[in-house]
């Protein structure tokens, strides 16, 4: 059915030639009611998508199921099992409810802020990666990405070796492969059994995520069940040590904790059968088992006792609280000073911190004991010894990664049935859940357990039993079994979620070197990515300790989850329209403080590790940026930077940048071929070394037509400059302008260009080589005229002349010189180009030359010395020379380029010669032009006459129409002319001038000068009928091209004053023939036409 047929006698027919671009609300609306989890964004981006999206269940999960039970599993961990206990027995209370408080504190600020970004909008599948990128560009979603799935990769080390601990340490100790054969050997012993170990369980968690996820998915809930069962085990063990404390006796030797691994009776002597003997523990510490051997002296000095290492909860704090509680009216100032004698006594040890070196013994404060001297080595006693040095950063370092795990709800956002209700409310209950478990447990803890307990980091002096499981009940094995099953579920989950995270990364494709592990198996499963995964996840096996590998996981999730606060804050600071969050609980006060919170928690953790995962997320963002990241999402950096540019722009727009502060913003002037192409790609890398990438750049062109006819090919024009910048490493702006006179567009572009106060004060353009060809859209009239409008403008100009043997970005010049040709002061912008210049490695090894003209009445010697001495103020390093000029007659090479370009003008005029004769004509004039100027050149170079500035006067006298003789009748006495200007030479350039000179020289020439000029004009009649204003500046221009090639020939670069158009309009075509014999056979020449304000300055 056809368009017509489709909408015929409908409602819409208005509408129906607009219905691909903008489809019926009704459309609209069925698309997002059959939303199936794939990312919406521009036209572009879906219509991509649409081809990769594939049938997906209806999402069912709820809040519940979805978010709140899969956070709890991911925060309740490792951590928990294995070294809470430790932490509260080293910290103390005070010190571990401040650090669980700033990680749950941490946490809950970050949870709000993801509340707030997954709220609005739909979140597809993709959690925290998704909302960073989105939210904060493809950097920073690119670097912040990857750091959070080395992050969750190390999670999974983590994981693998608390599964090892418990296994090797609380299960089957005797499963260990190497054994400690001396004293001091347990340490490296066991962290090589953790290697081995940890290899081979990675290698058996990846071969089950290869063979299919879904078999992890099953296994969750099982997981999941062992850390409730767990955590109420903890729960229960408790309230139980209230009414039965369990038996687990501690040995002391006076202060000192006892490892029972070695010995079974907690006593020097035993009776048996009425005799008095020695124990096993006496062997450990004298030469043999007699009552009179010789013993370690802290040994003989120090009893042997045995405490209860689990006194019960009513041993503590609770049995003070309880006291005032149940007794009203409050108890007698005597029960009061008894309870909290009790407090003082049992809780008071576990109260404050008690941080050791390592390899020190665990003692128990408040104990009698008296020091011996330690004549043997305590190294093989029995003692329990502190593993690594503790004080509270590490101790932070080590808990952090215990709450993490709150993204798990929106890495589910796929699957939940209204992710922007569950995320927020899920994710706030667990961490609020998970908050208060670990708070309790802290008090219990305390509590409930001897702190030469707590601080038994591996359960040795109770009989290598799991501390917390020491309090739980009904056995510890509940403990030890359920927290082998939960580490071992989460490492498995970690070798799931992150090579998808990876996966993710990769196919966003904002990050080239990794666009590989985007790939897999037929149904989508990472193969690659899970390589890499295993492989960086053996990086922390072969650490080996769980204590080394926690801070290094904590710093990427707490630099993730500063990132999504900062993202927050961004977005509620710019009031996009588009930051339109269900969740209203949130303001940026809550982000900046959480971003604040993990920033600290970084530092404080380890500031090394700290610094190392900036360098590693800074490395890929600059990557990223470097690369150039195509992606376009939207991202709240992206609208920070319009918010200060519009800030700066308005603080530029108040006025005129200061000298100090100038340098050229530039406009280039391009030209384009019929197939959009630019004609001289040189003049971008001339632009690129100028700038080096600093201030303003627009590089512009014009179309002539109309833009209804020409914007395809406008974009088209566009993206190849774009694009050609991109190569010559041009940093700036394209604009391409259509008109239907090329002039006009010229001048809208030199009009209207930039913004505010970005606006351009220079333009560059090249040289039209072509000019007297007039079919050339860009010829001299168009030339001329955007001299006029950059001067009426106030706006420097640049011209580069034989633009095409410019160097590029990748020739280097090993030596030569850049010389300046210093003959009017317009602002001092010739003195700044070659500086800005050699800034650049093309120029960095040319020296700069000046050079400046010194007119009959002027002191040549001094005038270098205040050159040199305004070069040093300036701070520019250069050398200096003074050309000295006297007056000279005007040579018949002179009148005869003079005649030949009346010559051309008048019969151009007159004869109105068809387009063919015309190009013709010209050319063979060129060719003879051209002859004259070889033949110049060959003599030597002559002097210049007094007035120089006559080239560069403005001001031209009105010209008479002339009627020019037949141009042969030139030809005929060029051979008399050439004789008399040999005869004319002088025999030396004279080079330094006094007044005295100058008087005797004008004196000695007068009478030859005069009759020099009568021999011309007697030869040639028609010289005399010749514009003498257009005479005395080709004479000008011929004597200043003669001495500039004399010095500055092989030069690499030539900067020269550029003299301003005629006034008179009638003298356009003239002004071009100067300047073309002005830089006759120079290789590369600048002219430069300075704005006429000062750009350079000797001031500070």
């Amino acid at each position: 059915m056809d368009r017509g047929n489709m909408y015929e006698g409908k409602n819409m027919a208005l509408f129906e030639e607009e219905m691909d671009s903008n489809p019926m609300v009704s459309s609209l609306l069925n698309k997002l009611a059959n939303y199936t989890n794939v990312t919406q964004g521009v036209v572009e981006h879906e219509a991509d998508e649409d081809s990769k999206r594939k049938e997906v269940k209806v999402p069912r999960m709820g809040t519940f199921i979805g978010v709140y039970l899969p956070c709890l599993q991911n925060i309740l961990g490792v951590i928990l099992f294995l070294r809470l206990t430790w932490i509260v027995g080293t910290a103390g209370v005070l010190e571990s409810f401040i650090i669980v408080f700033m990680c749950c504190a941490c946490t809950m600020l970050t949870a709000i802020s993801m509340s707030a970004i997954a709220t609005n909008g739909v979140v597809p599948a993709g959690g925290s990666y998704y909302m960073i990128s989105r939210s904060l560009g493809p950097e920073f979603g690119g670097a912040v990405g990857l750091c959070f799935y080395l992050g969750t990769t190390f999670a999974g080390a983590m994981y693998i070796l608390g599964t090892i601990e418990i296994l090797l340490t609380y299960i089957s100790p005797s499963a260990a492969i190497f054994k400690a054969e001396e004293v001091g050997e347990e340490t490296e012993a066991m962290l090589n059994n953790m290697r081995v170990y940890g290899t081979c369980i990675i290698i058996l968690m990846a071969i089950v995520v290869f063979v299919g996820v879904k078999y992890v998915n099953k296994l969750a809930l099982v997981f999941l069940a062992c850390v409730i069962l767990s955590i109420i085990a903890i729960y229960a063990g408790v309230i139980k040590t209230a009414i039965d404390p369990p038996d687990f006796p501690i040995c002391l030797l006076g202060n000192r904790t006892l490892s029972k691994r070695s010995f079974d009776v907690c006593a020097k002597f035993t009776e048996r059968n009425n005799k008095t003997k020695t124990t096993n523990l006496w062997l450990l510490f004298c030469n043999s088992s007699l009552p009179t051997a010789m013993c370690d002296d802290y040994f003989s000095l120090n009893n042997v006792t045995e405490i209860q290492g689990i006194p019960g909860i009513l041993s503590g704090v609770l049995i003070v609280l309880c006291s005032w509680l149940l007794h009203s009216p409050p108890l007698h100032w005597k029960a009061q000073v008894t309870s909290w004698y009790l407090f003082m006594g049992k809780f008071t040890d576990n109260l404050w911190s008690t941080y050791s070196e390592k390899g020190s013994i665990v003692e128990r404060k408040n104990q009698p004991s008296i020091s011996g001297s330690e004549d043997i080595k305590i190294g093989g006693r029995p003692y329990v010894f502190t593993d690594i040095m503790t004080y509270f950063t590490v101790l932070v370092g080590i808990y952090f990664p215990s709450v993490t795990g709150i993204m798990a709800g929106s890495n589910r956002s796929g699957d939940l049935k209204d992710a922007q209700k569950s995320i927020p409310t899920g994710t706030i209950l667990a961490i609020s859940t998970t908050s208060f478990i670990y708070l309790s447990c802290i008090v219990l803890f305390g509590a409930c357990i001897e702190g030469v307990v707590l601080r038994d980091k591996f359960g040795e002096a109770v009989d290598g039993n799991l501390v917390v499981g020491t309090l739980a009940w009904p056995s510890p094995w509940v403990i030890v079994i359920g927290s082998f099953f939960s580490t071992c579920g989460a490492g498995l989950q970690s070798l799931t979620g992150a090579p998808r995270l990876l996966q993710a990364i990769a196919r966003d494709g904002i990050v080239p070197f990794i666009q590989v592990f985007g790939h897999g198996k037929a149904n989508g499963e990472p193969t690659w990515a899970l390589l890499l995964t295993a492989a960086i996840c053996e990086i922390g096996i072969l650490i080996a300790s769980l204590d080394n590998v926690a801070p290094i996981l904590s710093m990427f999730f707490l630099m993730c989850y500063m990132f999504v606060n900062l993202a927050c804050a961004v977005q509620t600071l710019l009031r996009t329209p588009n930051w339109r969050p269900r969740f209203k609980y949130y303001h940026w006060t809550l982000s900046f403080l959480g971003m604040s919170l993990c920033l600290a928690l970084m530092f404080i953790c380890s500031w090394y590790y700290a610094l190392i995962a900036m360098l590693i997320a800074g490395c890929i963002y600059k990557y990223i940026e470097y690369r150039g990241a195509e992606k376009e999402w939207g991202d709240g950096i992206r609208g920070l930077s319009l918010n200060a540019a519009r800030y700066a722009l308005l603080r530029v727009e108040d006025g005129p940048p200061h000298t100090k502060n100038w340098r050229p913003q530039l406009l280039v002037l391009l030209n384009l071929d019929c197939e959009q192409l630019v004609k001289h790609p040189r003049l971008l890398s001339f632009t690129s070394q100028l700038k080096a990438g600093k201030g303003l750049t627009i590089v512009g062109s014009v179309l002539q037509g109309t833009y209804l006819d020409k914007c395809v090919e406008t974009q088209k024009a566009e993206e190849n400059v774009k694009a050609l910048m991109g190569v010559e490493k041009t940093k700036g702006f394209c604009q391409i302008v259509v008109s239907p006179s090329f002039r006009d567009g010229i001048s809208h572009l030199i009009q209207s260009a930039g913004l505010g106060g970005m606006k351009h004060n220079t333009v560059l353009m090249a040289w039209p080589q072509s000019w007297k060809q007039t079919e050339n859209h860009f010829s001299w009239k168009n030339f001329v005229d955007t001299v006029r409008e950059t001067t009426a403008a106030q706006q420097a100009l640049l011209v580069a002349k034989n633009i095409d043997l410019f160097p590029t970005n990748q020739e280097r010049f090993t030596e030569g010189n850049i010389d300046v040709w210093w003959i009017v002061h317009d602002g001092g912008m010739l003195m700044l180009l070659p500086f800005l210049l050699r800034q650049h490695k093309v120029w960095r090894k040319c020296k700069m030359r000046i050079f400046t003209v010194a007119q009959m009445d002027d002191n040549s010697i001094q005038m270098k010395k205040d050159l040199q001495m305004f070069l040093y103020h300036l701070r520019l390093n250069a050398e200096v020379e003074v050309v000295e000029m006297f007056e000279n007659d005007i040579s018949a090479f002179t009148y005869e380029k003079t005649l030949m370009m009346e010559q051309r003008s008048q019969m151009l005029k007159q004869m109105q010669l068809s387009k063919n004769e015309r190009e013709r004509e010209i050319q063979s004039i060129t060719d003879e032009s051209r002859g004259s100027v070889r033949r110049k050149s060959c003599s030597s170079p002559q002097s210049i006459g007094q007035d120089v500035q006559a080239l560069l006067n403005n001001d031209y006298e009105k010209e008479e129409a002339q009627l020019i003789h037949d141009r042969n009748t030139a030809s005929r006495s060029a051979p008399a002319v050439k004789t008399s200007v040999a005869a004319a030479m002088p025999e030396k350039v004279q080079m330094t001038w006094t007044k005295e000179k100058f008087v005797a020289e004008k004196h000695k020439n007068k009478d030859t000068n005069v009759s020099g000029f009568k021999d011309i004009f007697s030869m040639k009649p028609e010289w005399g009928n010749l514009n003498q204003s257009n005479v005395r500046r080709m004479h000008t221009a011929v004597k200043l091209n003669g001495v500039v090639l004399n010095k500055s020939q092989h030069a690499q670069l030539v900067l020269l004053n550029m003299p301003g158009p005629p006034k008179n309009r009638k003298g356009d075509e003239n002004y071009m023939e100067f300047l073309e014999v002005l830089t006759e056979g120079l290789d590369r020449v600048l002219l430069v036409r300075g704005s006429g304000r000062e750009v350079i300055t000797i001031y500070s």
